[in-house]
């Protein structure tokens, strides 16, 4: 592991959590350590910026497309500052036909904001993702890991009410 002088750093507790991770993983598949790494660093920024991804490219030995090209690939890691709650809502087939459009249109009015916005208080950022393999139980949306199914607007009214605690 390389470490090079940066203004992105991690904690020291969370480069332990790295080293560990990195640890699982035979010599020369530091690669292997990618996803999990970075979910760290997202746990400490919040977001993954170029800097961070160059960090963590720097951290594993890679070459920081590596990283760019992972981070964009999967919906779980945030390119740009999002609110507090992150509601990422399936916009598949299912979800659709178990009235997920009239629900999201919902969310999205009750929220004031279009997928990919966060509300102006920095709560809330919502996400259009694909399925999120609850397809029985739509509409469906999640918030970090917790899914929340079978949605009206009602429950919609309760999820939002609950977090702006």
């Amino acid at each position: 592991m390389t470490e090079t002088p940066n203004l992105v750093a991690f904690t020291p507790e969370r480069l332990e959590k790295v080293k560990e991770i990195i640890a699982r993983y035979p010599e020369g598949r530091q690669k292997s350590a990618l996803l999990p790494v970075l979910h760290v660093a997202q746990e400490q920024w919040g977001w993954l910026s170029s800097e961070v991804m160059d960090y963590v490219a720097s951290i594993l030995s890679l070459e920081p497309v590596e990283v760019y090209e992972v981070a964009t690939f999967y919906t779980m890691y945030h390119l740009e500052p999002v609110g507090k709650h992150v509601i990422e809502y399936c916009r598949t087939g299912p979800c659709c036909l178990m009235g997920g459009e009239d629900i999201y249109g919902y969310l999205k009015q009750k929220l004031g904001v279009e997928p990919g916005e966060t509300t102006k208080d920095g709560l809330f950022t919502v996400k259009e993702v694909e399925c999120l393999a609850a397809c029985g139980w739509g509409p469906v949306f999640q918030i970090r890991e917790k899914y929340y199914m079978n949605l009206t607007r009602e429950r919609v009214d309760e999820i939002i009410d609950e977090l702006s605690k």
